[in-house]
């Protein structure tokens, strides 16, 4: 392990998701060799309140390190207990961080929401990866899961903003013994005449878009010459393609977007639509 590795930020609240996040954390930790800060941050609130609020996270930041060393003993882990409200310390201390993990809904989450609040605000303003866990397979465990799906599947735009995806996908899969690099993307006659395309022929648009994946892919496999690439170019929508890929992946990756600031969020609608819809952990990557 680096002496300066930044280390994986585990946000844990005491709810089933967070402590799935957790877990999920601890794995990614051990893989790429990275250190884990454990993070409750406690909600701004009433000045009677505060010495509850700390003897609750004091206990929380007790158990937390507890579920990590039996995973991991050896895993270097510290915790902090910011005040602030979460999406904001989460996304201030995301600049010190490898990546920042979150369960897809906290302790104020409604069951009627498929991904909370400070998930969503998080991944859209952080300054590195941020990863949220959906519980969709919390039956099967994080092993369990990434023994059934071993795959890293992402979504690949057909510009510059994919760089940034493809560096993190292509690390996540060398370090994961066995996966592969499935890269989707998304097109359609319309998409195609807006990049400059074919635009009536739709064999035509079908061969553009594998050229184009090969054409973005090209550069990485001298620097990882181990991973095996399945390019996908897929006609349709490409959240719908994300989604329904990612319900045999171990990880699904997306771009962060310029184009969500119209919503009030950092998140361009496939990346929105792939957090809130998927059905595994979901990388989101700024870029």
């Amino acid at each position: 392990m680096s002496a300066d590795a930044l280390p994986v930020i585990a946000a844990v609240d005491g709810s089933s998701h967070s402590w799935e996040a957790l877990e999920w954390a601890t794995q990614e930790a051990l893989r790429r060799g990275w250190p884990l800060l454990l993070v409750h941050v406690r909600p701004l609130a009433r000045r009677g309140s505060e010495e509850i609020q700390l003897r609750e996270a004091e206990e929380l930041l007790e158990q937390a390190p507890r579920r990590t060393s039996r995973r991991a003993p050896d895993l270097p882990a510290s915790t902090l207990t910011p005040l602030d409200f979460p999406s904001a310390a989460l996304t201030s201390l995301s600049r010190d961080a490898s990546m920042v993990v979150v369960g897809s809904r906290g302790l104020g989450g409604f069951r009627s929401l498929m991904i909370g609040s400070n998930s969503l605000a998080t991944a859209s303003m952080a300054r590195c990866p941020v990863v949220v866990v959906n519980s969709g397979r919390a039956e099967e465990g994080e092993e369990g899961a990434a023994a059934a799906f071993p795959d890293v599947v992402a979504g690949v735009a057909a510009d510059e903003s994919s760089e940034a995806v493809l560096e993190f996908a292509f690390a996540a899969v060398a370090s994961r013994p066995g996966a592969r690099l499935r890269l989707v993307h998304g097109w359609t006659m319309f998409s195609s005449m807006l990049s400059g395309g074919p635009v009536f022929d739709r064999e035509a648009a079908a061969d553009a878009a594998e050229r184009t994946l090969a054409e973005l892919t090209s550069g990485w496999f001298d620097t990882y010459p181990q991973v095996e690439v399945v390019c996908e170019p897929v006609s349709g929508s490409a959240s719908r393609t994300l989604v329904t890929a990612s319900a045999t992946a171990a990880l699904t990756v997306v771009g962060r977007r310029k184009g969500g600031e119209s919503l009030g969020l950092g998140l361009s609608p496939v990346a929105q639509t792939t957090v809130t819809h998927a059905l595994g952990p979901v990388a989101v990557v700024p870029c």
